[in-house]
């Protein structure tokens, strides 16, 4: 029986505000493109939490990751020259895959803070943009490469790496690919097309292939669709990054609930905690993490 009575209005609390001290309110090469040239003190992202219930944030404008560790301390974990986005937990637990705007996928060391190259490009050219990604449970990587693509220039990427090296092209043609979710039984990969404003539902077939892609829910507004998490029974969380909120889904693309921003409209992206349900929201323009209670686990 599906716990929801749509739709349902969830509210969040402030979990935690990056520190004054670590803001930085300069341009930056991203706010230029992205923000008019305006000074941006930070844009979090990218919330993935480690085996031990650290949870980690990108600052893309100014190359950082963040470590918000359970008492609510924060720590810069490293910082570099990139425009980093998604993480992912790698199987191991040892490391972060970082889509990086800037310099492809990259490795974040959890011990020693170490950056280094993962797959940085294809067929000796640079990617467009990598955005988001996540791991399958076999091992296989997912990721979105955006660049600056569109419903004017609708040539996105979604990628899958596998564990031996072997990069397959899923889609070419999207209009601004973003956060990725893989269905709980992994047969189905979700796709946030923010400038379509809409998540494509990607068929993931035996043999690799995928077909019969679709719309799978539509938005409105100036932004779109971000970051996506997966529950435990199949809802699809879907940060919008304009709309100030993030939507439940159903198995058909209902919207359930909504879960409010309680600071600005720039919801970009969430976490799900593993066990007691909690999900984890980046509020980019803020730089602040909310949270909001949620029924099941990730």
């Amino acid at each position: 029986m599906d716990p929801f009575s749509p739709p349902r209005l969830i509210e969040t609390r402030l979990h935690a505000a990056l520190p004054e001290a670590l803001r930085r309110p300069v341009p930056t090469e991203w706010s230029r493109a992205n923000k008019g040239g305006a000074p941006v003190d930070s844009f979090l992202e990218g919330p993935c939490l480690d085996r031990d219930g650290n949870l980690y944030l990108t600052d893309i404008p100014h190359g950082r990751l963040f470590r918000l560790d359970p008492a609510g301390g924060w720590t810069v974990v490293a910082e570099y020259d990139g425009e980093p986005n998604g993480l992912a937990l790698h199987p191991d637990g040892s490391r972060l895959v970082i889509a990086d705007y800037k310099q492809g996928l990259l490795s974040l060391d959890l011990g020693s803070g170490r950056v280094t190259p993962f797959l940085t490009r294809r067929n000796s050219e640079r990617f467009k943009g990598p955005n988001d990604l996540v791991f399958a449970r076999n091992g296989d990587l997912y990721f979105t490469d955006q660049g600056q693509s569109g419903l004017h220039d609708p040539t996105g990427r979604v990628f899958r790496l596998r564990p031996d090296g072997r990069l397959d092209l899923l889609l070419g043609n999207g209009p601004s690919p973003n956060g990725l979710a893989l269905s709980p039984e992994e047969d189905v990969l979700f796709v946030a097309m923010t400038r379509d404003n809409a998540v494509w539902r990607l068929p993931l077939l035996a043999d690799g292939s995928t077909a019969k892609v679709g719309r799978f829910a539509s938005f409105h507004g100036t932004s779109g669709p971000d970051g996506m998490a997966m529950d435990a029974e199949g809802h699809l969380l879907v940060a919008h990054a304009s709309l100030g909120c993030v939507f439940a889904l159903s198995h058909q693309g209902e919207v359930l609930a909504r879960l409010r921003s309680c600071r600005g409209r720039t919801v970009t992206n969430l976490a799900l905690t593993p066990g007691r349900g909690t999900a984890l929201i980046t509020e980019s323009a803020s730089g602040s993490v909310l949270a909001a209670d949620w029924p099941l686990p990730g």
